[in-house]
């Protein structure tokens, strides 16, 4: 079986090859990628190279396909898994498998360690041990870009079951955000902004009573109002405002006025700025929880913090860097009910257009760019389609179809597309 795939050979070395898989084992998966999503996690591995902790240090000789943000079908399944996969069930991959015995130990993960895993290849194998953790997960909603979509919903799942709250006088932690409290989501309208708003929104067990999703970009958070209304979430029992901070001299003022001065149970930061999470510290209430969920690249970031109310208000932080199997689960079985996570797509591309996306990717506006691994296509804003459908039906058909959806990426779209583009 040929298969084609973006290859990582060191920093900034990446390569579209096509290459021959060797015939699986007994206890591997042979798999048909549709699509992965792209994420900065790449973007980073792509810079760092063999530095980077996920990548083995004789990746120059042995590379390895990145991308972990993926879906698709299972082609051919190993005798020791034949009575759990079968061909033609619909996957997603959880890529922290946290295996000890991996190409770089624990830190091992599809999409960085190994040389015939990852999202950005038409056909990959499937090794044992993501099978041995129950990593691979079954899908069965609608299209496959929700399940290459369920690991950045089950980072975002994963942040919210860690914040914790505590009552004085008691030393056990009480995990989750506050049933009808208040909540902000700072810098929250980007892809995993966006993300948080929508589970917050859907989510079935919990939720806040208030919701203030701030930002700095009017026409962000204008289109996170589009597709996440007030209306909508006061239908779900929440009062959501956005608030663009930019327009504010005082935005903390403003903030604690929306509360009416009680500050805010839960704040989650979205971007690695040190005024935004000296403006999240700045808002919490009593026994506040403030998740700093931006990952920075620095590794001497900094920012300043109220210690006398960590000590008088017993206000804490946390930190968290992904979702782990049950997140996952919570993800797909959401998306299998109807969770849309079309929002967070702003743009698609085909094989040919990752290496190219992933190198320049801070440097893209926008969402999600979701690439789908057996074409040929130029990364594409979804708001272009109209203006591109002048000259090729392809677009001006692909148009006719988001519109239906208020612009958003949708199943019917992903099966046009998937039938009518051109093959890689």
């Amino acid at each position: 079986m040929k298969t084609k795939a973006v290859r990582i050979y060191g920093k900034d070395d990446l390569r579209l090859e096509e290459f021959e898989l060797p015939v699986i084992n007994d206890d591997e998966i042979l798999a048909h990628v549709i699509c992965d999503s792209l994420c900065m996690s790449s973007y980073k591995a792509a810079r760092q190279g063999a530095e980077h902790k996920r990548i083995p240090d004789d990746v120059h000789l042995y590379p390895t396909i990145i991308g972990h943000e993926f879906s698709g079908e299972i082609v051919e399944v190993g005798r020791k898994w034949s009575e759990k996969f079968h061909p033609g069930m619909k996957f997603s991959i959880q890529p922290a498998i946290n295996y000890p015995s991996g190409p770089v130990g624990i830190l091992s993960a599809p999409g960085y360690s190994y040389r015939y895993t990852g999202g950005d290849a038409t056909y990959i194998i499937i090794p044992n041990e993501v099978m041995e953790l129950n990593c691979l997960l079954p899908y069965t909603g609608k299209g496959f870009y929700p399940g290459a979509l369920a690991e950045p919903l089950s980072c975002v799942i994963g942040a919210m079951h860690a914040n914790y709250h505590i009552r004085p006088g008691s030393y056990v932690h009480q995990m989750e955000i506050v049933e009808g409290g208040n909540m902000a989501l700072l810098a929250g309208v980007g892809p995993m902004g966006l993300a948080a708003i929508n589970y917050v929104i859907n989510r079935k067990d919990r939720k806040p009573g208030l919701l203030v999703v701030t930002d700095i970009d009017q026409s962000r958070l204008d289109r996170a109002a589009l597709l996440f209304s007030p209306d909508d979430a006061a239908g779900k029992g929440i009062s959501l405002h956005y608030l663009n901070t930019r327009n504010h001299e005082d935005p903390v003022k403003k903030m604690l006025r929306v509360t009416g001065g009680q500050g805010f149970n839960d704040v989650f930061v979205f971007a690695p700025v040190p005024s935004v999470i000296e403006q999240a510290d700045a808002i919490l209430a009593f026994d506040g929880c403030l998740n700093f969920f931006a990952g920075p690249g620095n590794p001497d970031f900094t920012a300043n913090l109220n210690f006398y109310n960590v000590h008088y208000n017993y206000t804490h932080i946390v930190g968290t860097s992904g979702g782990n199997n049950e997140d996952m689960e919570e993800a797909l079985t959401l998306m299998s009910e109807g969770l849309d996570p079309a929002g967070l797509i702003t743009h698609i591309g085909g094989l040919d257009a990752v290496i190219d996306t992933t190198k320049h990717l801070p440097d893209i506006p926008g969402g999600k760019k979701l690439m789908y691994t057996g074409i040929s296509l130029p990364l594409t804003a979804i708001t272009d389609f109209k203006t591109l459908g002048e000259k090729d039906p392809l677009f001006r058909n692909l148009y006719q179809i988001v519109r239906k959806t208020k612009g958003l990426w949708n199943p019917e779209a992903e099966e046009y597309l998937l039938k009518n583009a051109g093959k890689i």
